[in-house]
């Protein structure tokens, strides 16, 4: 399996319209250059010009409702003819219950749909493994664009995570929260993950090509 980074571009103004059509870009031309998988959740409105331009767009969020009367929701399907690979699910600025977040992840995979798994912590993971996500993230809410990364402020709860959820099965674990820079990302394939899942860093960088570029040679 190739390494993961996963790039939540949130609702920041740095990343609506063209400014994330910009982000989507360079996530696109250092995948290729790397080798790495480059995944990008843009915002919502910006998804169908996101896929014109990268290859591996998920939704922030999506809803596991039905085609029909449910005003407001974001459908699996319509993600999906967006032309996306997949959707984050349980963000922790987007908590579910857990009988949401399994119906979600089942609908997802019906659609033959990708899932990233947001989980606070270590417990979280293994309870919610069960449920089969494409990838779990880990990420204590305490340290979310805190710019102090958990594999370096908790790296126990990476490692921990990676073993408590191999236990159940055998879904990938990205290291989440304050990731900020090639030390951060290394270190956390040194604890097991698989990749990891940022944001702001990226979003906010004065330089996103050379941080995104450090971040991914890290993982060779």
């Amino acid at each position: 399996m190739k390494p993961i980074i996963a790039l939540n571009l949130k609702t920041y103004p740095e990343s609506l319209g063209k400014k994330g059509a910009d982000l989507c870009q360079i996530a696109s031309e250092v995948s290729l250059l790397t080798g790495v998988r480059i995944i990008v959740a843009p915002q919502t409105v910006d998804l169908r010009d996101a896929v014109q331009i990268s290859g591996d767009i998920f939704a922030q969020h999506a809803d596991a409702v039905a085609q029909g009367a449910f005003t407001g929701s974001i459908s699996v399907e319509s993600i999906k003819e967006a032309g996306c690979k997949g959707s984050l699910v349980n963000h922790s600025e987007k908590r579910l219950p857990e009988e949401v977040i399994a119906a979600t992840i089942a609908r997802l995979g019906e659609a033959g749909l990708e899932s990233i798994l947001c989980t606070k912590d270590t417990a979280e993971s293994a309870r919610l493994a069960k449920y089969k996500p494409t990838y779990i993230a880990v990420e204590p809410p305490e340290l979310i664009g805190s710019g102090i990364s958990v594999s370096t402020a908790k790296p126990e709860v990476v490692s921990g995570t990676v073993e408590a959820v191999a236990k159940v099965n055998d879904t990938p674990v990205l290291c989440g929260a304050g990731v900020s820079n090639g030390g951060d990302v290394k270190k956390a394939i040194e604890l097991g993950a698989a990749g990891v899942l940022l944001a702001s860093a990226y979003v906010k960088s004065p330089d996103p090509k050379k941080l995104l570029t450090e971040m991914a040679e890290a993982m060779q």
